[in-house]
């Protein structure tokens, strides 16, 4: 029956159950997260016999959990072996130009891959409670695809120079896609729409990703290094009041690439 559903509506429906996954956890007997979703729910609920609760409410949500946790070993899943920078591909295997399949599998490894990086990086970051849409992701790229062709193309033209300022501008370009997507949402935190970027921490999740892509792309060793992601993040980090302001202009994308250009040329 799963085989049967669109890959849009698979994705879309992963992430509502990540999400349905995580509020469960919060809510276990052993865990330390706040008891108030709890109390609110039993505030809710009949006049209860007895005292406690909250406490059989919290023991229910470890069974759940327990039983997800169960049902989940027994599924075959696409996770990397390893999330780290050996995990990031080039831009020229996320938009392969001969990829028709349906849904592409640059597509498929692109969302994949970025929904297990961004983790990768909020964990590096200690931003917690964050929830990653991969949904969010394939859109990014779908758009990316069809607004922005020309940049890819460019990456295949012109020697390492024009190269470099091709997957610079690419690397732009993808990051405004994937910011205008919001694949990363912040516990309790709405963005201001009129500057979607400037100052929020699902930038600091973002850009990393994208630089780190750019490295892989201009990568001609075929052997990268693990660290490449921990480098992104630390760059990314020193870069972002800049990156930020990016936001704010109607070039964007100019004004990215002039500050990652210069990064992707000297970083390792």
């Amino acid at each position: 029956m799963l085989r049967q559903i669109s890959e849009d509506v698979r994705v879309n429906l992963k992430d509502r159950l990540r999400e349905m996954r995580d509020a469960i956890r919060q809510n276990r007997h052993d865990s330390a997260g706040d008891a108030g979703a709890l109390r609110e729910v039993a505030n809710h609920l009949p006049p209860f016999p007895g005292k406690g609760i909250e406490d059989l409410l919290s023991h229910a949500a470890s069974a759940v959990d327990d039983a997800l946790t169960i049902a989940e070993s027994l599924i075959p899943h696409t996770r990397p072996l390893r999330v780290d920078g050996t995990t990031v591909k080039s831009l020229d295997v996320y938009f392969a130009a001969d990829d028709r399949g349906e849904p592409p599998a640059g597509e498929r490894l692109f969302r994949r891959d970025m929904y297990y990086l961004a983790k990768a990086v909020l964990d590096a970051l200690g931003i917690e409670g964050a929830r990653v849409h991969e949904a969010s992701f394939a859109a990014a790229h779908a758009s990316m695809r069809s607004r922005h062709g020309d940049l890819l193309t460019a990456m295949t033209q012109g020697g390492a120079d024009q190269r470099l300022s091709a997957v610079a501008a690419a690397c732009s370009a993808l990051l405004v896609e994937m910011v205008g997507q919001r694949p990363v949402r912040l516990a309790g935190a709405e963005p201001d729409v009129s500057a979607p970027a400037a100052g929020h921490a699902d930038l600091r999740c973002l850009a990393p990703l994208v630089l780190a892509c750019g490295l892989a792309t201009l990568d001609t060793s075929g052997a990268r290094e693990p660290d490449i992601l921990d480098i992104a993040v630390l760059v990314a980090d020193v870069r972002h009041e800049r990156i930020a302001r990016a936001f704010g202009r109607p070039d964007t994308v100019d004004e990215l690439t002039a500050v990652f250009a210069p990064l992707l040329a000297h970083l390792p």
